[in-house]
């Protein structure tokens, strides 16, 4: 029989939120993949964990994955950590899992610490609906697109960002989104855990003058929809009634469709719309 494939979730900073089923499934398991085998050790040596460990990163997840692959199939039980947090979470593991899935290995999460979701429940921004982006694209033309989506989002955001890139990121979200309210998360968990408050161009201020230290989780409010009507209301205005006559036309409403919805986008009456339109 197969190996099982066990997704342990570890600290994000305060290892007292390591859980007794990580400890015991990382006790009991024949192997460790760990992202960094330097800063793993330190967690196992703490909880005296005996568990032989194997390196399984970004920069060897395909060859590494192979191998990892081949034990699994032999019927080796393996627990895949990261350095803090959720494993698959914006890391090589969901490349492991997804090799998995396809040849029907057992995959299984031990639940636990996630910065992403620790920062959005202390933010202060609606949690009901959100949208992570982890690390934001280091291309400039990725980053960008990604950027240009996130404009009509109306979910809250979360996205993760090192300290000595966070005050340009700052300012790329200022330009892209507008001045949204934005929590900047620090050191979660840990002993100076801090949440600033402020909207983006006052962090962006305050970021300038205060260096900032440790891994950052940004907590930005989504686009509300009065804004996006504004905005929509401003286009039509900006358009002659023929000009938005055809806009849906081209895209394939038939002629009383789409005076019907000019009318619902201008807030008119269809009449009046017609009437215009006849003139």
């Amino acid at each position: 029989m197969a190996g099982t494939l066990y997704l342990c979730a570890t600290p994000i900073g305060n290892l007292e939120d390591m859980t007794f089923r990580c400890v015991r499934i990382l006790k009991e398991v024949d192997l460790i993949a760990a992202e960094d085998t330097r800063n793993s050790i330190r967690l196992l040596n703490h909880f005296e964990i005996k568990t032989p460990m194997t390196s399984y990163h970004e920069y060897n997840k395909i060859e590494k994955g192979r191998k990892l692959m081949e034990k699994l199939r032999e019927g080796t039980d393996i627990a895949l950590i990261t350095d803090a947090g959720t494993p698959g979470i914006s890391d090589p593991g969901e490349e492991l899992v997804r090799m998995c899935r396809e040849e029907g290995i057992p995959v299984t999460a031990v639940p636990g610490a996630a910065a992403c979701v620790t920062a959005l429940t202390i933010s202060g921004l609606p949690t009901r609906r959100f949208a992570f982006e982890a690390f934001l694209p280091t291309e400039k033309k990725e980053r960008q697109q990604i950027l240009e989506e996130l404009k009509q989002e109306t979910r809250t955001i979360v996205l993760y960002e090192a300290p000595h890139r966070l005050v340009k990121t700052l300012r790329l979200l200022l330009e892209t989104l507008g001045d949204r309210q934005v929590r900047v998360c620090r050191e979660l968990t840990k002993k100076h855990e801090t949440v600033y408050e402020n909207t983006l161009s006052g962090a962006v201020s305050y970021y300038e003058e205060q260096e900032p230290k440790g891994e950052c989780v940004l907590v930005i409010a989504g686009k509300s929809r009065e804004e996006i009507r504004r905005e929509e209301q401003m286009q039509w205005e900006e358009m002659t009634l023929e000009e938005h006559m055809e806009k849906y036309l081209s895209e394939g409403m038939d002629r009383k469709e789409a005076m019907k919805q000019v009318a619902k986008d201008r807030g008119i009456g269809k009449r009046e719309v017609y009437r215009a339109l006849l003139q």
